[in-house]
């Protein structure tokens, strides 16, 4: 029997490329991975977990409100990170897992319920996401905004960096392409506990080594993503020292670091 409710894992970890302790940059007063965590907390999710190798992180995680867990540096993913917490909490195969990233301090809550109440109601699909519209051709072309496309019942069909779909007739003739079926991935999941194992079991795929999107490596194995579509404006997360001053300019705040 499945638990009652969905639990958010957010993976949290220090050694970012971009932007070095990156969950702990001070984002108006208060480490990044807080800000997070009480949008977390905003959700009707049963349990809240930081998953991280740093004790920093956890003991911030802590005094923001949410569990802590401590995962080994060494795993190559988020994915991997919160597969490990769910094999240490022991959660049946049907338990509904939430990921929000470390990095993405302005989703709002109500889109975690969105997730799991997309996983609940399609209980069939191993894994759910969301996407948003697409407003312009500059984000339709911007490989950093990943783009997906479904089949008629929101199944995902693929995910891509490349402008898709790709309207032919109006690259033929020079005009402005149709938008209406352009959606950008929200990078949010929801799994099932069984396929979350299943899924960092199996060695990265081809398609997703060469968009270096990790759910095409579900895809890969035939897994049914469910896609639900929101029309919301979600600001992109935290990657670059840019990102920071933008997100403190949004709260009206000085930053420290």
């Amino acid at each position: 029997m499945a638990e009652h409710g969905f639990v958010v894992v957010i993976p949290a970890r220090m050694a970012s490329s971009r932007l070095p302790g990156k969950p702990l940059i001070a984002i108006a007063g208060r480490p990044l991975i807080a800000h997070v965590v009480a949008r977390a907390r905003e959700s009707a999710a049963r349990q809240v977990i930081v998953a991280s190798e740093d004790e920093r992180v956890l003991e911030a995680a802590r005094q923001a409100g949410a569990e802590a867990c401590w995962t080994p540096a060494d795993l190559p993913s988020g994915t991997d990170r919160i597969a490990a917490v769910a094999a240490e909490a022991g959660w049946s195969d049907d338990a509904c897992v939430v990921n929000l990233q470390g990095d993405e301090p302005l989703t709002p809550g109500s889109l975690l319920d969105e997730l799991a109440g997309l996983l609940e109601r399609h209980p069939g699909a191993d894994m759910a996401t969301l996407g948003v519209p697409v407003r312009n051709v500059g984000a339709l072309n911007d490989p950093n905004q990943v783009k997906l496309v479904t089949d008629a019942s929101g199944r995902a069909l693929y995910f891509s960096r490349a402008p898709i779909p790709w309207d032919r007739e109006a690259h033929r003739l020079g005009r402005v392409p149709d938008l209406s079926l352009a959606r950008r991935h929200l990078g949010l999941y929801a799994y099932r506990a069984g396929f979350l194992r299943r899924l960092t079991a199996e060695p990265p795929s081809a398609l997703e080594r060469l968009e270096q999107l990790e759910q095409l490596r579900a895809l890969a194995i035939g897994a049914w993503i469910q896609v639900g579509t929101v029309d919301l404006r979600v600001p992109p997360g935290v990657d670059t020292p840019e990102d920071v001053e933008r997100l403190e300019a949004l709260m009206g705040a000085t930053v420290r670091v």
